[in-house]
């Protein structure tokens, strides 16, 4: 009997430490190509680094400026995005989680909710294109914002739903019992405890759109020269960059690498932003 379960310990050590094997090269092959293209960006990002990448207009061909008014609309659009996307997804995550937990209605919502959140970002740039840039006759910044807040909508109404769900029902029953108001319970109990996890979707969600090209493509176009007129075509980083890295000019390569750096670099701060919110919440609980 002993020989038999030595045999099948055996067995299942060998096989164990054959899955861990695969799963670790695996593991190494993922972050070998990761680390390579970061390091590819940061090192030809911080070679073309300048200060007129932050003073100087986009240039035309063959000659050298900077990414100003693509920086300023990739900042104001994205804003936008998250002034119009974080309103309704926290009322939306709000009535999932409070009122529609377990009914059908707030399960068809969250199915509807998480098609939306893996739909490819282009689907929605097209969306937007035909509501609203075919109807108008021209790109806009509007459109453009339009655009990045479907994106930012339903990674806070999954974060907000999911968040409020965690808060532990005993706190929403001693504020009823007391005679709060639910209006009063949400504002006050429910979000003051969900708060960290809500700003963490927040954040992730503008991260996710400061990189994302294709929606802009078909809402804001693109805009050589310096604009605030969001109902006018508007300049974002992503749309300079894969522009000027399909350009046969070297100055214009080197832009885009800028561009790629900065972009990095900013999503790089806002993750590791949006962690240290996480894990601060988790030790005062703890």
């Amino acid at each position: 009997m002993s020989k038999v379960a030595d045999r099948l310990y055996l067995k299942r050590s060998l096989l164990n430490g054959f899955n861990m094997a695969v799963s670790g090269l695996c593991a190494a092959f993922g972050l070998f190509w990761l680390v390579w293209i970061l390091w590819t960006t940061l090192r030809n990002g911080l070679a073309a680094m300048k200060l007129g990448l932050f003073t100087q207009m986009t240039p035309p061909p063959g000659s050298d400026g900077g990414l100003a008014n693509a920086l300023f609309g990739s900042l104001v659009m994205s804003v936008v995005a998250i002034l119009i996307g974080t309103p309704i997804g926290i009322a939306a995550g709000t009535y999932l989680a409070e009122f529609a937990r377990k009914s059908a209605l707030g399960e068809a919502i969250r199915f509807v909710n998480d098609i939306l959140l893996s739909a490819p970002s282009i689907v929605l740039g097209l969306f937007v294109y035909t509501l609203v840039v075919s109807q108008v006759g021209h790109f806009s910044g509007w459109a453009g914002a339009l655009s990045l807040a479907l994106i930012v909508l339903p990674v806070v109404v999954r974060t907000t739903d999911e968040m409020l769900q965690l808060v532990p029902s005993q706190m929403r029953e001693a504020a009823l019992s007391l005679g709060v108001p639910q209006w009063k319970v949400t504002l006050q109990v429910l979000y003051r405890s969900a708060l960290p996890g809500i700003v963490t979707g927040i954040l992730l969600a503008l991260a996710r759109i400061s990189g994302e090209t294709a929606p802009l493509l078909f809402t804001a176009l693109n805009n050589q020269y310096w604009t605030h007129d969001l109902s006018q075509p508007m300049a974002s980083v992503p749309v300079v960059v894969f522009q000027y890295a399909m350009s046969p000019y070297d100055s214009w390569h080197a832009l885009a690498w800028a561009g790629a750096f900065v972009v990095t670099i900013f999503v790089l701060i806002l993750s590791v932003l949006s962690r240290a919110i996480l894990l601060r919440n988790k030790a005062s609980h703890d």
